[in-house]
């Protein structure tokens, strides 16, 4: 028996790789200054790295992307990849999409949950609840989501930050946490108009558990590393 040990994560890891590319099969619409750009159903993914893919398309707009006339990957070649940021609005099929395409390998669940959660941050309560939903979410760890009477608000001071999210759409809300003269920015947020695959999670509040300390039924977890955080 080897005396080696594999280290394995808490949650579900990304696992298409690097240059990977699959066909499209959704609708694909990009706008710009209020017109259509972009509307192929033959688009391409492409994986430029593990946890989400970007299109690939015809070349509609000059230095808004990168053209492809050779690629070690030959499916590329005749193809371009435009910049999110380049065009105003992206949709799939009649539903916009934020910050960048869906991942087809990614699922995304929020689920009703009995366990206890208790967060905190250097022994101040931050919120508390037996009736959480839990969203589970590939290549993430577990977010707890608190309803707004189980969160502890006395230390927590609302922030301008505004984020989306493909799977959860547009935050409505954001809260630092002030300990002091210390502030731990965007510790805390809310979606009050999620997807629709996403509704249980409606006016919820869930907080980075790579920056809190995170207790179900009494027992401490370790903080998560992600790409968001690392120690």
């Amino acid at each position: 028996m080897s005396n080696q040990l594999t280290t394995i994560s808490s949650y579900p890891m990304p696992i298409t790789p690097v240059d990977h590319v699959e066909p499209v099969p959704r609708r694909i619409r990009a706008e710009l200054g209020g017109h259509v750009v972009l509307d192929t159903t033959r688009g391409l993914y492409l994986w430029e790295w593990p946890f989400y893919p970007q299109y690939h398309s015809p070349l509609v707009r000059s230095s808004a992307g990168r053209r492809y006339l050779e690629s070690v990957v030959p499916d590329l070649v005749g193809t371009v990849r435009f910049d999110w940021e380049a065009l105003d609005a992206w949709y799939e099929e009649d539903e916009l999409v934020f910050v960048h395409p869906r991942n087809p390998y990614v699922r995304v669940d929020a689920l009703r949950s009995s366990r206890h959660i208790r967060v905190e941050r250097d022994g101040i309560l931050l919120a508390e609840s037996a009736s959480p939903i839990l969203v589970f979410e590939t290549g993430l760890p577990t977010r707890y989501y608190f309803d707004r009477t189980a969160v502890n608000f006395d230390q927590l001071v609302p922030s301008p930050t505004v984020t989306a999210c493909p799977y959860k759409g547009k935050t409505s809300g954001y809260w630092s946490l002030r300990t002091g003269e210390d502030t731990i920015a965007d510790l805390a947020w809310t979606y009050d108009f999620p997807t629709r695959q996403l509704l249980p999670i409606a006016g919820l509040v869930a907080f980075y558990d790579e920056q809190v300390d995170t207790f179900i039924n009494g027992v401490e977890q370790p903080r998560p590393e992600t790409h968001f955080f690392k120690p």
